[in-house]
């Protein structure tokens, strides 16, 4: 075809073919840069701030009435999020086409499971999930249950700062259970009952619609007991995040469980990774257990357990024998520890050479 065409007309067609997205007077559209399951994300240009922004626009096949009401409670849940780790909304509102979009800051950075796959430390890897933990459990005090955790959905910025993304399937538990709403006022549209469903579904079961991703949903989501999913399915997901940056893996397989079968058994992180403390291991497991009841009972607990590891304390999920609190004594207190004895040995060796 190059024969008959120029890389400049080529290049051309692909932007149309790629790129169909008509201008308005406020937003001009550069090129894509993210897709997902019913909307594309572009790199636009703010004409009246002048300023580069990101937008996410409604694809044509998804434009109908659950798509349209699921972008909207999508922009308004994050819009009302004012957080450090959630990208803040500017703009909503609909294309020449009649195409709904809204518009966010733009952020530029490396998804999570890219960043693992570099050669941060543990101890770098942990502080990450602390403030993934510390945003979730902010939506969570604001009533919002994100659903479709994965680190896929968390960015960690240019100057390390940590984004969680994607709150397209975000529950907003009503005032009636959860106190006031985000601002005080009522929350007509976020509050909806009508779910709807993303790439990344599971088969639906009799008891609802799956939402969430099969590899690191809870259990209760699996199996589509919406009324069950509260905080402690998010803190599952989250496990199932720090389980990734543990081993590299996700705890389940992409396609899983139907209704009434059996839920298969995660592998121990420590069979994957011989690295993995055994303490670290435990606190893990506890975020992952089939039974929700037995998590962690919300993402700050579950932050603070992790805290506790790497500041050398006991931790809540792993119960210490006499010998592994011994050793993690010293290896905590190791320091001046070294110095103490190496000032000892020093001592001893000049008495000895002073008796010669």
């Amino acid at each position: 075809m190059n024969d008959f065409l120029g890389d400049s007309t080529l290049d051309h067609l692909r932007q149309i073919v790629h790129d169909d997205i008509p201008n308005n007077s406020r937003y001009c559209i550069r090129e894509s840069i993210g897709q997902g399951g019913m909307g594309t994300v572009y790199l636009a240009d703010d004409i009246a701030l002048r300023r580069p922004v990101a937008m996410k626009v409604l694809r044509d096949g998804a434009a109908d009435a659950d798509a349209i009401d699921r972008m909207l409670r999508e922009a308004h849940v994050v819009a009302r999020l004012e957080h450090p780790g959630i990208v803040p909304v500017h703009d909503v509102g609909c294309l020449p086409d009649g195409r709904v979009y809204y518009i966010m800051k733009l952020v530029k950075g490396r998804r999570l499971d890219e960043y693992a796959d570099a050669s941060a430390s543990l101890r770098e890897r942990l502080r990450l999930f602390e403030r993934i933990c510390e945003t979730v459990a902010f939506a969570h005090a604001h009533g919002v249950i994100h659903r479709d955790l994965k680190p896929q959905n968390v960015m960690v910025g240019q100057f390390g700062e940590v984004l969680v993304l994607d709150w397209g399937l975000a529950k907003v538990v009503c005032e009636a259970t959860h106190g006031a709403p985000l601002d005080g006022t009522a929350l007509p549209l976020m509050c909806s009952a009508k779910e709807c469903l993303t790439e990344t579904v599971a088969p639906q079961t009799a008891h609802g619609t799956v939402l969430g991703t099969p590899a690191y949903m809870s259990p209760e989501q699996a199996r589509g007991e919406v009324a069950r999913v509260d905080e402690r399915s998010d803190v599952f997901a989250l496990g199932g995040i720090l389980y990734f940056l543990l081993t590299g893996q996700a705890p389940f397989a992409a396609v899983r469980m139907g209704d009434g079968a059996d839920e298969p058994a995660i592998v121990p992180p420590r069979q994957r990774n011989r690295a993995v403390p055994r303490r670290l291991q435990s606190i893990c497991l506890k975020s992952l257990f089939t039974d929700s009841e037995q998590r962690y009972v919300s993402a700050a607990e579950f932050a603070s357990d992790v805290a506790r590891f790497q500041n050398g304390q006991a931790v809540i999920a792993h119960r210490e024998g006499l010998p592994e609190r011994i050793a993690r004594w010293v290896w905590w207190y190791r320091a001046p520890i070294l110095i103490i004895a190496a000032y000892l040995l020093m001592r001893g060796l000049l008495m000895l050479w002073q008796r010669r």
